[in-house]
């Protein structure tokens, strides 16, 4: 096991130092002046000269990308244009936000998806497992801020159970902070629910058809035992690698439904970076989010060693 997680600790560093290259390429070496692209097409020279030089743009490509990537290691990541605030504490504060939201979406989609599509699978082709797969289908089919809206409507204005947006923040509160976070949660939980659900079912239905399965009801298990026993643990191998890839998601891609409730997180600053061209904010949150992805990637495989030993030994 040791051996294993390494390896794929070395990859993670390799594809780490891919994607600063990658992402500091795109946004500071292709052509076109970053200074320009911050100030505007009518600022003046001396304006723009004064920015190049305060963000470092007269140097060397090589070398601001090692005193980039040395920012990011020791957790300097410069300083907004825009808020003039270290982006460090800009993500820190809208990371309060995000991540407990995408922690509060994926465990509402695990605790939706997976009883039902294990549900499903065992009810093949009865009434339930055609009931399951329509509503999934309409889960996927329907756009998240759509349903977003639509969630606001119902609950908040109709109803008045819950805020149409705006975060308290936790100083509030726990309950009140949670309470608002609980319609973006639920937008953002339900089509990925309905993804996830669709994998449970089908990676259950192979792993039904196998030989140790059967011959667990030959031995007198229940249909039921033998799916809780035996098949259940089985089938989870792809659906951790779907769990892992939409917490990514639910971490990095809230852009539109921040926006929808007025959530101050992680995805509203990138969009407001990105409207208002202060790229010293998008490039550090852009590679974070990468990072992100990478690192919760590294952690589904050394899961997929902890639940099929069978990897281990392949390694």
């Amino acid at each position: 096991m040791l051996s294993f997680a390494l390896r794929r600790m070395i990859a993670l560093l390799v594809t780490l130092a891919v994607a600063t290259v990658l992402v500091f390429t795109v946004l500071e070496v292709l052509p076109g002046d970053p200074a320009q692209v911050m100030l505007g097409t009518e600022a003046r020279p001396d304006t723009l000269a004064a920015l190049r030089d305060k963000l470092g743009l007269n140097q060397p490509a090589p070398e601001r990308y090692l005193h980039w990537v040395a920012g990011l290691v020791t957790g300097d990541l410069g300083v907004s244009y825009t808020y003039a605030t270290p982006v460090a504490e800009l993500v820190r504060d809208r990371l309060a936000v995000s991540l407990p939201l995408a922690v509060f979406a994926l465990a509402l989609t695990t605790l939706i998806a997976i009883p039902l599509g294990a549900w499903a699978a065992a009810r093949r082709n009865s009434a339930v497992d055609v009931g399951v797969m329509a509503a999934t289908q309409i889960g996927i089919a329907a756009p998240n801020f759509w349903l977003a809206m639509l969630l606001a409507l119902l609950f908040a204005i109709t109803l008045r159970w819950l805020p149409a947006g705006g975060f308290p923040g936790w100083s509030a509160g726990p309950w009140p902070a949670l309470r608002a976070l609980i319609l973006p949660a639920v937008a953002l939980a339900l089509p990925q629910a309905s993804i996830l659900a669709r994998v449970m079912r089908s990676s259950l239905l192979d792993t039904l058809g196998d030989d140790y399965v059967r011959t667990a009801r030959a031995k007198g298990l229940s249909a039921g035992q033998a799916l809780r026993r035996h098949a259940l643990r089985n089938a989870m191998i792809p659906v951790l690698t779907i769990m892992g890839l939409q917490f990514s998601f639910l971490l990095a891609g809230t852009i539109i439904i921040e926006n929808v409730f007025y959530l101050p997180g992680l995805g509203r600053l990138v969009f407001q970076a990105i409207n208002q061209r202060d790229l010293i904010v998008v490039k550090s949150v852009v590679m974070l989010l990468v990072a992100s992805v990478i690192v919760v990637n590294f952690l589904v495989d050394v899961a997929y060693a902890a639940v099929d030993p069978r990897l281990r030994r392949r390694g």
